[in-house]
């Protein structure tokens, strides 16, 4: 039967693979294997060498073309490679068939950002909404993954899977699983509700973003609490929400889990209860990872994100972090100053221009400009509760 473990174990060595498809440059391809080897290196792995191939589309079979299988296959057999990565999703009959030629496992990265929510699960409710999500993805690739699931149950490659009659039995064994985790989903959903209800007439901000952009650096220096950050993806998982008081001035400051390219679409559905402090939030602080290459990019898929969440009609103040790596990166020692700040300027104008003047630049591992959000958001609350909460308004001045 399914058993589900960790997919990927400590120090284990692994190739990428990426296609550049039309509408697509080989720099973004690039880009999106340097962000998959990021995964790959929070999930435990090692990235041993990156795989590309252009085509206008996948191949039904084996998602990329004969040729590029071949060079695939023969490098994973010269460096005893454990696994082969994929950018995007794969059918179960392509990981079956892929694995067949490659002779090691095979994942795909909604299956990698999956193994890696698994570990990094605390709370009854994540642990919950991640298996589910691992069960939405297993159903209809179960025919195709039977040697894929037997390795990860400890079989050996290539062991004979069961007949059709054990996997109609499987099938229904986690259509089952699914329906019961839904029922317990729902009653955790209803426990939460509740707490977020209790919480009293408070103005509700939510710190929002792509993953490993800050988000949980500036809560513990808004909030002065201590919630775990670290250099990987997906370090925060379970929501953690906090009273924070500027100037007599209390509202409740939530950190969210991080969004990314391509989400699974059953994570999204799954974590729907953690996602409603986005949706419930009054303001966003939407944090943004100004060192990162393709941080334009970044923003693109949160704000995305966020309309699919029906939450991007709210008040936002986009934070433009790491503005210290920022100008490490893109400043020379020889570079003049009036220069530097030219650009700084620039920069700056743009954002402004873009966010309606609701943009602030900071360095929140330096704590730099620290005070000037303080500010930002406070007056943005206090505009708040000039919205929803008049009468209490009298208190916070």
């Amino acid at each position: 039967m399914i058993e589900k473990k960790s997919i990927i174990k400590k120090e284990e060595k692994a190739v990428l693979v990426g296609l550049i498809q039309k509408d697509q440059t080989e720099l973004q391809v690039n880009e999106y294997l340097l962000e998959l080897a990021f995964l790959a290196e929070t999930a435990g792995a090692i990235t041993i060498k990156m795989f590309k191939q252009r085509l206008q589309h996948p191949d039904s079979r084996t998602f990329v073309g004969k040729g590029k299988l071949d060079e695939i296959k023969q490098y994973v057999a010269a460096k005893d490679i454990d696994t082969v990565i994929f950018d995007d999703e794969l059918s179960g009959s392509q990981i079956a068939n892929i694995e067949k030629e490659v002779k090691c496992r095979v994942i795909d990265r909604s299956d990698l950002i999956l193994d890696i929510f698994a570990s990094r699960a605390r709370t009854a409710q994540a642990k919950v909404q991640v298996e589910l999500a691992q069960y939405q993805y297993i159903l209809p690739r179960l025919k195709g993954m039977w040697s894929h699931l037997d390795r990860q149950s400890g079989a050996g490659i290539g062991s004979r899977g069961p007949g059709e009659t054990e996997i109609e039995t499987d099938r229904r064994i986690v259509k089952d699983k699914i329906s019961l985790l839904r029922k317990r989903l729902e009653e955790i959903d209803k426990q939460s509700f509740t707490q977020r209800k209790e919480r009293g007439e408070f103005i509700r901000v939510a710190l929002v973003g792509y993953t490993n952009v800050g988000k949980s650096t500036i809560m513990n220096l808004m909030s002065k609490s201590d919630v775990f950050a670290e250099n990987k993806l997906f370090a925060t998982l379970d929501t953690t929400t906090r009273k924070v008081v500027f100037e007599n001035t209390p509202f409740l400051l939530s950190d969210t889990v991080g969004f990314i390219r391509k989400l699974p679409h059953h994570l999204v559905e799954s974590f729907k209860s953690t996602l409603d402090e986005v949706r419930e939030a009054d303001v966003l602080l939407h944090v943004v990872d100004t060192s990162h290459a393709q941080y334009e990019d970044q923003i693109a898929v949160v704000n995305k994100t966020l309309q699919e969440l029906k939450a991007f009609d709210k008040p936002v103040v986009t934070i433009f972090n790491k503005m210290d790596l920022y100008k490490q990166k893109y400043f020379d020692e020889w570079l003049e100053d009036e220069v530097k700040e030219d650009i700084l300027r620039e920069l700056k104008e743009r954002w402004n221009g873009i966010t309606n003047n609701q943009c602030v630049f900071v360095s929140a591992i330096e704590k730099q400009n620290i005070e000037e959000l303080r500010t930002v958001i406070l007056h943005k609350v206090r505009d708040m509760y000039q919205v929803k909460y008049p009468y209490k308004t009298v208190f916070f001045t």
